[in-house]
């Protein structure tokens, strides 16, 4: 590590603590130069993956953008807060968890869908129709088709 007050490069760690919380670490350090102490903090950092758009634009990523996109999906539907949280959580843990530098914004919608689709059935449709460029009911009436429970051989029987 670097002296911020010569320049030297040689310091030597003289305290070492864990911060209260464990997700950082104090470290007190003196130069070997001149003698001088100073303290440093080491922290993980977690690199969101770039986006890649279908046009080819690379765009960072942004969780409140993909807020954004939850709100308006979920505007006047009942879903809490905590759960649009925990949902926008899910993502950001699977982008993490693929390690990966770059990923296509096509799956990040993919996996907004799958979420809307589990907290609120509208939302989705919402969503969907945006997302996927709806042109006519009979995508509407996909989309409707896709989010519908399937029916057991049983139900279908009592109906017949």
């Amino acid at each position: 590590m670097k002296c911020p007050f010569c320049g030297h490069a040689e310091t030597q760690v003289v305290e070492t603590r864990v911060s209260e919380d464990a997700a950082s670490i104090r470290r007190r350090r003196r130069c070997m130069a001149c003698e001088k102490r100073f303290t440093t903090f080491e922290n993980a950092e977690m690199r969101m993956p770039t986006l890649v758009k279908q046009s080819g634009e690379r765009q960072e990523f942004s969780r409140d953008k993909l807020r954004e996109g939850f709100r308006r999906a979920l505007h006047k539907r009942p879903v809490a807060t905590e759960q649009v949280d925990a949902a926008i959580d899910h993502i950001v843990q699977r982008l993490l968890t693929l390690g990966e530098r770059e990923i296509s914004s096509r799956l990040v919608g993919e996996w907004v869908m799958a979420e809307l689709k589990r907290l609120d059935k509208v939302a989705y449709i919402r969503f969907a129709s945006v997302y996927r460029a709806f042109q006519d009911p009979d995508d509407f009436r996909a989309a409707l088709r896709e989010v519908d429970e399937p029916r057991t051989d049983v139900q279908r029987d009592v109906q017949h």
